[in-house]
């Protein structure tokens, strides 16, 4: 089993040993290495009587005294000395492959489109700083979707998640909101305009991405609802049909400062609610390198 060292019992001159934890290992190195049992516990994060039972355990299985606490200070044994040293060796052997690990590891990033920005890029480069692992960027339309099959590790996604808060196979982590910009064709009568107000949205046409938008009919209440949706299945088909001037479009503002496209142009939105920006991630995310990116996500917001 993964934290154990198996001690058997002909390799220990027929002692009826069970199993040395790392653990063990770890608290017997730190406290030859700090000559103090309070030191150690302090940097072990540890009870004092807890490191002294973990030593204890660790002399009874391998039958000698390891650590002698006659003197002022803790210190070897000589047969703790020649312990140390193996001991030593394997904890460095050890710590050399977790970094090996680390640093074949990638996180797998899924987004739908435009990532935020600077909020993308700071927490990224946060990570790999920190973690020694990698982010592969995935590109999904369903990024919701992509967690729950396990497709990607973490999904950005934007907008309310319809149909609930959660799902058992999912957990939402909110980072922050994003203001909102109306999009139309250069064809469209509402290219002059500077501004546009969010109860005039629904008098227009409302090209509408069902699969990861962040605005649509379910934006406003019943009755003040679009009465022409058009419908699109991904940010691509979504973009297009506001550039073919079927409609117009609702996108945060993200979408300003990059050049999405030719034949659109960007109107002010008065009045409109802002977009939450979540992570969407395993309901409980017991690897650490990906808890580890959850911090870097919320540290940069």
């Amino acid at each position: 089993m993964p934290g154990f060292v198996h001690l058997c019992s002909a390799g220990m001159g027929g002692l009826e040993t069970g199993r040395v934890e790392l653990r063990h290992l770890r608290a017997f190195e730190a406290v030859a290495r700090l000559a103090s049992f309070t030191n150690a516990a302090e940097e072990l994060r540890i009870t004092q009587p807890a490191l002294s039972r973990t030593i204890r355990q660790l002399e009874d299985a391998v039958g000698v005294t390891l650590l002698d606490r006659s003197s002022r200070h803790v210190e070897p044994t000589p047969a703790g000395r020649t312990f140390l040293e193996h001991v030593e060796r394997a904890l460095a052997e050890l710590a050399r492959g977790f970094d090996a690990v680390r640093r074949r590891a990638a996180l797998r990033l899924g987004f739908s489109w435009l990532l935020p920005d600077p909020w993308a890029q700071r927490t990224v480069a946060r990570f790999e700083r920190t973690a020694g692992a990698a982010v592969s960027l995935v590109r999904t339309d369903d990024a919701l979707g992509a967690v729950q099959q396990g497709r990607v590790d973490v999904a950005v996604i934007r907008g309310p998640v319809r149909g609930g808060v959660a799902t058992p196979a999912v957990r939402i982590v909110h980072l922050f909101d994003e203001s909102r910009v109306a999009v139309c064709s250069i064809q469209s009568p509402l290219a002059a305009r500077p501004e546009l107000d969010w109860s005039e949205v629904p008098r227009w046409p409302l090209v509408v991405n069902v699969t990861s938008g962040t605005t649509g009919p379910w934006s406003w209440p019943a009755g003040n609802r679009p009465e022409t949706v058009v419908e699109t299945n991904n940010f691509d088909e979504w973009l297009e049909s506001v550039a073919a001037d079927r409609g117009i479009g609702v996108i945060p503002d993200v979408a300003v400062r990059r050049s999405i496209h030719p034949g659109v142009r960007f109107v002010a939105l008065r009045g409109a609610p802002p977009s939450p920006v979540a992570l969407a991630v395993p309901p409980r995310a017991r690897n650490a390198v990906l808890r580890r990116f959850i911090e870097a996500a919320v540290a940069s917001v």
